[in-house]
């Protein structure tokens, strides 16, 4: 049985057990506890034998452990764990996001054994707070990395949360089972499950996660909305998440549903009836007479009779008037997210649902190749390296989950190749040959524009050439790509000057004519390596190593400054260190922290084994190393290049946002970087807390991000950082400091730390963030309406409806004509800007907004018209580009905004599983069009939360049936 001890009638379980219902022993129960107020807790113990308990878990059955759970508050619920400042104690959108998540990885792992390791036991997991690198360490080995799933999970958690705050959305009864559109709403959440199944089958997992987000938001609203729970249920709702059974006893327009309610709390408004409703919120749609309100400080429709409101949303009373209900609605909120992440894994199989949330430590792998005559040795070289981690690594965990292929010569580049079959990547790698091809330059950007496009968030790309780009115009947009991807760039460059035959060369060639190469390098966390075609097939060898998810170490200076060593920092749980050096080098040495030193000599030595390939020399260090302060000295012509990496589970994640804390769904408005003049916060997730050099060693600690200014590294300013939550979540936050956000530039990060020991701890981001000029959005829209918006501190209330959101968001299909939306804003000051617009096939783009004039907190609104050809081909992928430019400063980056979007054949649908006596789901991408004026107005930037974020906990053990018989 589940032992506790807890607060009685609010607690689910204690009358019927759900586990008894489904015909299981009555003596396996099921219970939600509660210990400190707020905090609910789980202790597990079974009074059958664990064989015993497992025998009668059939397939059709799913035990989902939910142990020690982890939940901050939301709104209908708050949005995120930034929420918890203002309702301590609350459960958000992302916690159940992500616990769901987890819940059904532990099943994908229990149900599916490790090859070569032993199978998962459901005990080991009894009494253990459910985290993903120790699912990950039990699952794929110890020390394996979970940061590309937690990434994953995180571009989910946020699409989740930004219902609660993009314009397109935020108010948009539809999409959070408000005013008593609940049909609607499913329908809704039924589309969105849908187009979720059909991104991720086109292999656009960016845009499966963001509909996927979308979903389970409105899923779970249901839940802290609608009256669902003051009914007594006590299971989610059966119908739900199917197409074709309807929503019964549903309020009808004239049925009154609540009473008044004066006060904050208002436990007994809802009138004594059994039909389904939910609150009105706002003005929009107009609350009809005896309708009941969501509720909330910031509902206007609360303060018209009957007063008070119904929503869930959080522990607190000022924000949700059924506060006391928080946790039975956060407790069919997460067993349904449950459900919805289930469906999706029948329907996508495991591999295709393993994907979806990168359930894996392995790195994809993406080549752009130039395919000219004289390309021959790196082409080989490409091969040859693609075969090598193929075969070294099928069939284990490290074996990549994605390939992609770019070719490109002059004039064209493309096509794109994907697949996630190892052989079919090495078949069609196989065909490249070089052929002919036109002299230097060649169309560099616009292939490796494409590989971005189609390689997954925090992967490695490898571009093979001997020529400088021909398109250099897209450096800026490459470069902003590669960080909105975060994928880091390595180009190979072969220029050897003794080759008679190949490449025709012009007569006069820049010097500078691999800058942008160097530029997209440094923007991505990557580098250029110029090397000769006798050594192209052994430097080479660095792509297999980057797909063993390497770290590169900070440098103390990051450059090399003449009779001056470089410094960086050793802990116990790197491996692998390898020193790349690259340059008119003469001499080097490398001193570890017990004053031994190693030359330049090739071969073996005291500290590691030595290679040299031209220009290019490789230094692998001998494990275990000794803990503590390295030195390098470089002495050579010109400003060489040094690169340290290691392999380590120990690693971070980060992102920014805004905090938003004048609206009723208080949390972190998310930005891919961050923007000048406004305030924005720093989250970092750190990865890999679990794994340390001794099981018993206390759990690392970091203290402080460093900032430095990019390329040279001087240090910007030391940001603490604040824990948000559990320690073994290892989620921090930190406000970037005003004077690096009254500029635009680039800027790095690094985490800094002490293990359990007191040994210091250093990690870096793997490419440096910029802050960019203004705020610049691009969106899909089916219905728009303008809205005055307001930015600045002095600012009136909003009046009237925002844009509403389309249906589906982000698909299109052939032959139709799809709206767009662009919103651009300035918080530091005056700023000229001229608007140009791409997209990526070159399919009809035209705007109404291309040139304007913003003073500070002013933003302007615009529309972009797509036209998608009869021709577009299915399941592509079109990236639509917004670029921002400073009419007269040249030294100011511009910004740039990238909107994803899926073409769908002309009639698209997808069968989601269904009970048998049901029809399928029909998705409709067809949209109505309203062309608009620009609208530029006045605005305003939501002030930031102070105070300490607090967490609680809420445990239970799930019992679920299985989707075989959905």
């Amino acid at each position: 049985m589940i032992e506790g001890r807890g607060r009685g009638s609010q607690l689910r379980g204690q009358s019927r057990c759900p586990w008894r219902e489904l015909g299981l022993p009555g003596n396996l129960c099921c219970f939600l506890l509660s210990g400190e107020p707020s905090v609910p807790q789980v202790r597990v113990s079974a009074m059958l034998p664990m064989d015993e308990l497992l025998s009668h878990l059939g397939p059709s059955l799913l035990l989902l452990l939910q142990l020690q759970l982890l939940l901050p508050p939301a709104s209908a619920f708050f949005p995120n764990i930034w929420s918890l400042l203002a309702a301590p104690g609350s459960i958000t959108h992302q916690d159940l996001t992500e616990e769901a998540a987890l819940n059904v990885t532990l099943q994908l792992f229990l149900e599916q054994p490790p090859p070569g390791r032993p199978p998962l036991r459901l005990e080991d997991f009894l009494g253990r707070t459910l985290l993903a690198d120790n699912l990950f360490a039990a699952y794929f080995g110890p020390g394996s990395p979970s940061r590309r799933f937690r990434a994953a999970l995180g571009e989910v958690s946020r699409a989740n949360a930004a219902q609660d705050f993009l314009p397109t959305s935020r108010n948009d009864p539809d999409l959070h089972f408000d005013a008593e559109r609940l049909g609607q709403g499913r329908t809704r959440l039924v589309g969105a499950l849908g187009e979720t199944v059909v991104a991720a089958r086109a292999l656009d997992h960016t845009l499966a996660r963001q509909r996927l987000g979308a979903a389970l938001h409105a899923l779970q609203d249901f839940y802290s909305h609608s009256n669902w729970v003051e009914l007594g249920k006590q299971q989610p709702h059966p119908h739900l998440l199917w197409p074709r059974q309807g929503l019964r006893n549903l309020a009808q327009v004239g049925d009154p549903t609540c009473s008044d309610c004066e006060g904050l709390s208002c436990p007994g408004n809802l009138l004594g009836f059994t039909l389904l409703t939910s609150g009105y919120f706002g003005t929009h749609p107009s609350k009809p007479p005896g309708k009941c309100s969501h509720g909330g400080h910031f509902d206007q429709s609360s303060s018209q009779p009957p007063r008070g409101g119904i929503n869930k949303d959080s522990t607190s009373p000022g924000f949700s008037p059924h506060h006391m209900l928080h946790l039975q609605a956060a407790n069919l909120a997460l067993l349904a997210s449950i459900q919805a992440f289930s469906l999706l894994r029948s329907r996508l199989g495991d591999r295709g649902f393993s994907r979806l949330l990168d359930i894996t430590p392995a790195s994809s792998l993406s080549f752009v190749l130039d395919t000219t005559g004289s390309m021959g040795e790196e082409i080989n070289a490409a091969k040859i390296q693609a075969r090598h981690i193929v075969e070294q690594r099928r069939g284990g965990p490290m074996e990549p989950t994605h390939y992609v292929l770019v070719p490109f010569h002059d004039p064209g580049f493309g096509p794109v190749f994907t697949t996630s079959d190892p052989d079919s990547f090495w078949q069609q790698l196989n065909e490249i040959h070089a052929l002919g091809g036109g002299d230097e330059p060649e169309m560099c950007l616009s292939a490796l524009e494409l590989a971005l496009l189609h390689t997954p968030p925090l992967s490695d790309i490898f571009v093979f050439t001997d020529a400088s780009p021909k398109d250099a115009f897209l450096t800026n947009r490459v470069k902003s790509l590669t960080q909105e991807r975060r994928c880091r760039v390595t180009f190979l460059v072969t220029e050897d000057p003794s080759r008679v035959q190949g490449r025709p060369r012009r007569e006069v060639l820049s010097p500078l004519r691999f800058e942008p190469y160097e530029a997209v390098a440094l923007a991505s966390g990557g580098e250029v390596i110029f090397t000769k075609d006798q050594y192209i097939r052994d430097v080479a060898a660095i792509a297999g190593d980057s797909v063993a998810n390497l770290v590169t170490l900070p440098l103390e200076p990051p450059v090399v400054v003449p009779e001056r060593p470089l410094v960086f920092s050793v802990d116990g749980l790197l491996q692998r260190v390898t020193v790349r050096i690259h340059g008119e080098v003469s001499s080097f040495w490398i001193r570890n922290p017990a004053g031994v030193s190693q030359g330049q000599e090739e071969g073996e030595g005291p500290l590691g084994h030595t290679r040299r390939f031209g220009k290019f020399w490789m230094v692998s260090m001998n494990d275990p190393l000794q803990t503590g302060t390295w030195e390098i000295q470089v002495t050579a012509k010109g400003t060489p290049r040094v690169r340290v990496q290691a392999q380590t589970s120990l690693d971070f994640l980060f992102h920014f946002g805004i905090p938003m804390e004048d609206g009723p769904h208080p949390g972190l408005y998310p930005l891919t970087q961050p923007v000048a003049g406004l305030q924005t916060q720093l989250l970092v997730e750190v990865t890999g807390l679990g794994s340390r050099r001794n099981p018993g060693d206390p759990l690392p600690h970091f203290s402080h991000i460093v900032l430095r200014g990019v390329p040279h590294g001087a240090e910007l300013g030391r940001v603490p950082l604040e824990p948000m939550g559990p320690r073994e979540r290892g989620l921090l936050a930190a406000s970037l400091p005003p004077t690096l956000l009254s500029t635009a530039g680039p800027f790095s990060l690094e985490l800094i730390g002490q293990d359990g020991v007191g040994q210091g701890l250093h990690r870096a981001a793997p490419q440096p963030c910029a802050v960019v000029p203004v705020l610049l959005e691009v969106r899909c829209q089916r219905k728009v309406r303008l809205r005055l918006e307001r930015t600045g501190p002095a600012a009136p209330p909003l009046t009237g409806p925002p844009p509403q959101l389309s249906g589906p968001s982000g698909f299109l299909a052939p032959g139709t004509e799809a709206l767009l939306s662009l919103r651009i804003a300035s918080f530091s000051g005056p700023q000229d800007l001229d608007l140009k617009t791409s997209v990526n096939p070159s399919f009809a783009l035209t705007s109404n907004l291309s040139r304007v004039h913003l003073e500070q907190n002013e933003s302007a609104w615009g529309c972009l018209w797509l036209k998608v050809p009869d021709t577009a081909a299915s399941d592509s992928v079109v990236m639509v580009t917004v670029t921002a430019m400073d009419r007269e400063a040249s030294t100011v980056p511009p910004t740039h905004a990238f909107l994803r979007l899926l073409v769908l054949g002309p009639a698209p649908q997808d069968q989601l599983p269904a009970p048998v006596h049901s029809t399928d789901p029909v998705l409709t991408t067809t949209s109505s069009v309203f062309h608009l004026s620009t609208l530029v107005t006045p605005g305003r930037a939501g002030g930031g939360l102070v105070g300490n974020p607090w967490r609680g906990t809420v445990g239970a053990v799930l019992l679920l049936l299985g989707l075989a018989s959905w």
